[in-house]
């Protein structure tokens, strides 16, 4: 049954909601810094959780930490309608970066607890474990063991830069539960997202319709040179390794240039030794971030990236070693989705266009194991990962409509 265009949630609520959950973990600058698994985290999942119990959810948490709040359907052997994302944060996040999505698909249950509407399929809020990856590395952790790219122990054997443990960190706050992670069938899931990128602003665009996720790779690079002088060592006996990481992070620029406009890369993370005014660098340790909506440009880029920095090593007498440390294939999401997508937009008059999503997100690890789509509203400025990070009530308000539009009509009103 396709629902109406008059069905929407009710924003002030979604707003609200958004701004109170801002209030645990607050950053320095007006954002966020409720880091996965810290006792911020565990504040979060519990305001959380009273919200769900008000709305009448049941609460299910697998062994990874993640949340699954279920409203019943009509037909007990129909498999659940899936929404939701994260709320975990950067050192320094914003309110929205996934929250809206797990806040929106709270709001989708509201609002159907409001108009007394049923539908046959079950419907799920999820807040996944550890999305950021800013405190245990890789990003989208839980998911990922849910979709059965990564196992539960190697999950668990994560370390932060403290050298805790995810699992000890998960036992701590008491959200470690007792359901297999992955043991969960669904027929659909989205996710809702700000964009984290200019586009849908700029563009002046409503609705960003999700029809790819861009690949990824992360490369971690070792340059070891000499620790010297930086007063009495000549240059032409200097073994540098801050000016190989320079050089190679022109490469990195070059590289992605080449395969413009869709190909990105960057140099996000750094560390040099022994970091001090008057010693040139006797080692630096750097992670190259490149991505693109196709595998085979990711790995050209890869490849490019190893034959120069090896040759900008070898000119300058540096050593060097490349370890991938993280990444994933290019995703495409399921075509049935974002067409319920799509046609949400179109039945309640958003201005949308199909995009691809340029950071990594839940949706792309479920996307394995069940058909995905996402949504996605503008911030502005397209700035994220920073506690600038803004949109507006009608941006979040539009985004969670045609979520509520595309994940009602897949769980199927009863009439």
């Amino acid at each position: 049954m396709t629902i109406s265009s008059n069905m929407k949630i009710n924003s002030e609520r979604l707003w609200d909601s958004i701004m109170e959950m801002a209030q645990i973990g607050p950053g320095i600058a007006g954002g966020n810094n409720r880091q996965t698994l810290t006792d911020d985290d565990a504040k979060g999942r519990a305001l959380f959780q009273s919200w769900c119990d008000a709305a009448g959810l049941t609460m299910g948490v697998d062994q990874m930490g993640t949340m699954f709040a279920r409203r019943e359907g009509t037909d007990p052997d129909a498999l659940p309608v899936y929404v939701g994302s994260h709320l975990d944060t950067q050192p320094t996040g914003g309110k929205y970066d996934g929250v809206l999505g797990v806040l929106g698909g709270l709001e989708i249950i509201r609002q159907l607890n409001d108009m007394n509407v049923k539908t046959r399929h079950p419907i799920v809020v999820v807040n996944w474990t550890n999305e950021e990856g800013t405190r245990f590395a890789p990003a989208m952790v839980a998911s990922g063991v849910f979709a059965g790219v990564h196992t539960l122990d190697w999950a668990y054997d994560r370390e932060d830069a403290d050298g805790i443990k995810l699992g000890d960190e998960l036992k701590r706050i008491g959200w470690c539960g007792e359901e297999p992670v992955g043991a969960r069938k669904m027929k659909a899931f989205f996710e809702l997202h700000i964009e984290q990128g200019p586009i849908l602003e700029k563009e002046n665009v409503d609705i960003g319709v999700v029809s790819h996720g861009q690949g990824l790779s992360w490369l971690q690079l070792t340059v070891t040179g000499k620790e010297s002088h930086t007063g009495s060592t000549p240059m032409p006996m200097r073994v540098n390794a801050g000016l190989g990481m320079a050089k190679i992070t022109q490469l990195v620029d070059e590289i992605a240039w080449s395969h413009k406009p869709d190909a990105v890369g960057a140099i996000g993370h750094c560390d040099v030794y022994p970091n001090s005014r008057n010693i040139i660098p006797g080692k630096c340790v750097f992670t190259v971030d490149f991505r693109h909506p196709q595998k085979d440009i990711i790995a050209d880029m890869e490849s490019r990236l190893r034959t120069g920095a090896a040759e900008i090593c070898d000119e300058i007498g540096l050593g060097l070693e490349i370890e991938k440390v993280g990444g994933f294939d290019p995703v495409a999401f399921d075509e049935s989705c974002v067409s319920a997508v799509r046609k949400a937009a179109e039945r309640l008059g958003y201005s949308h266009r199909d995009i691809v999503s340029g950071a990594g997100h839940d949706a792309c690890w479920i996307n394995r194991v069940a058909p995905t789509a996402m949504v996605m509203c503008p911030c502005v400025d397209g700035l994220s990962h920073n506690e600038a990070e803004e949109i507006t009530p009608g941006w979040a308000a539009a985004g969670t409509n045609v979520l509520f539009h595309a994940v009602v009509e897949t769980a199927e009103v009863v009439e």
